[in-house]
């Protein structure tokens, strides 16, 4: 899907998540927060994405990583801001990350930005593990 909606930016995806992997949560809520991860790293990566996803703990962590500019710790707090947008080019209104967050946390899980191995942003979700 995002391949289509973003034609025009023809961006690597490194997709490394064990199969069976499952979260104790819903499905929709799931789709939303994981697509707006997606699309803001997809709009956001120079040339690649990397996604992966592991179970420790009864908590499966799902890294969305991108090799962008990336954003700096002061601009982390902003990020998450319901209506703050950092980035102004392009649609988007500032809520997707603040959403995903609220999800996350109303779900028992986190979400937590910080910079990608590849100098981009890397957007870690928590969630807990179905058993």
């Amino acid at each position: 899907m995002l391949r289509r909606i973003h034609a025009d930016r023809p961006i690597a995806v490194d997709i490394a998540i064990p199969a069976g992997l499952a979260v104790a949560i819903d499905a929709q809520d799931l789709d939303e927060m994981i697509g707006n991860l997606l699309d803001n790293a997809w709009r956001h990566a120079r040339a690649a994405l990397a996604i992966s996803a592991a179970a420790a703990d009864g908590v499966v962590t799902l890294d969305v990583a991108d090799d962008g500019e990336g954003i700096d710790d002061a601009a982390i707090a902003q990020a998450m801001l319901p209506g703050r947008r950092l980035d102004e080019r392009g649609d988007g209104h500032g809520f997707g990350l603040s959403i995903t967050r609220e999800l996350a946390e109303l779900s028992g899980g986190t979400l937590v930005l910080g910079r990608s191995t590849t100098g981009g942003l890397l957007a870690r979700l928590s969630l807990p593990l179905r058993a």
